[in-house]
């Protein structure tokens, strides 16, 4: 049996979208912001200023206007709250599927001599959702769409939960544990080629920032403009690297990696039917995004 992303309920999907979405309006405000600093320095730094009559200067207007850019794009994230709304749609999507996962295959505490696994599910999942809606998660199911109000078990759950154990451990091994660890694999070596890129960046940004302080300091040149644009690149830069978290992620998602391949060998070789509730349950412990974020914390 195969169960993947589209067996799970229009809930998940709804708020999975909303994440995704959030998350593109933060990154993008950050980056906008960024780039707008570095443009404003460097039309300050243009040796043409474009004079029109006697006081006004084209490229201070351009750099002063690119620099009022940046207050108006953290204004207006600072009142849609994007990256809030990313992280809590984030948090309260993968709760879902987690949930999902844990009840079609008998995870903990959706166990096999549960009396009634349905009404036990859809209480834990809504007490776990009133938690998040408790520090600022909308439900969609509150704004009165009917499709993200629909069932939360689907069909292709019961139909997995009603296999026999071999089937189930089968369809969890590959479709859920193998999934996640291929991909805290293929986002280990994304943030491993970007540090590179971007501690490249800026250490040639730092060394031509020296290479003018040198001439500036041996009166080769009188100029400091181009100090100021190389500083707020590489700064710009460093701000970027460090919003990212790309070191910390390598470590994190490194561990995790390693933990859930120290949980595929046993489940393969070791796990019983009696222990296969919780080594559900662990797994889907160290896929949360929480456990991530404390390895990012005490890595970083």
């Amino acid at each position: 049996m195969v169960f993947r992303n589209a067996d799970l309920p229009v809930l998940f999907h709804r708020t999975d979208e909303t994440a995704i979405t959030r998350q593109r309006e933060a990154v993008n405000g950050t980056r906008l912001q960024l780039l707008l600093l570095v443009l404003g320095a460097a039309l300050a730094a243009l040796p043409w200023q474009g004079s029109i009559g006697d006081s006004f200067q084209l490229m201070g207007a351009l750099s002063a206007s690119a620099y009022g850019g940046v207050l108006v794009v953290g204004l207006r994230g600072s009142r849609h709250r994007a990256k809030s709304h990313w992280q809590l749609n984030r948090s309260a999507a993968e709760f879902i599927r987690s949930m999902c996962w844990r009840y079609a295959v008998h995870g903990a505490p959706f166990e096999s001599n549960t009396p009634d696994p349905d009404r036990l599910f859809t209480t834990r999942l809504e007490e776990g959702l009133q938690e998040l809606r408790k520090v600022g998660w909308v439900d969609p199911r509150a704004d009165g769409e009917t499709a993200a109000a629909s069932e939360l078990i689907t069909t292709p759950m019961r139909l997995l939960r009603e296999k026999a154990f071999s089937v189930r451990k089968e369809t969890y091994v590959r479709d859920r544990l193998i999934e996640q660890r291929n991909w805290y694999h293929r986002r280990t070596e994304v943030s491993r080629r970007a540090t590179t890129l971007w501690q490249l960046t800026i250490a040639l940004l730092t060394l031509l920032a020296l290479f003018f302080g040198t001439l500036r300091t041996f009166s080769v040149t009188e100029s400091s403009e181009p100090l100021g644009l190389i500083s707020a690149a590489a700064a710009a830069c460093l701000a970027w690297s460090e919003i990212r978290r790309h070191q910390p992620l390598i470590a994190a998602h490194s561990l995790v990696e390693e933990d859930l391949a120290a949980i595929h060998i046993a489940m393969e070789t070791s796990v019983t039917e009696e222990q296969w509730p919780s080594a559900v349950y662990e797994t889907e412990r160290i896929v949360s995004p929480q456990h991530t974020d404390w390895l990012v914390r005490h890595r970083s």
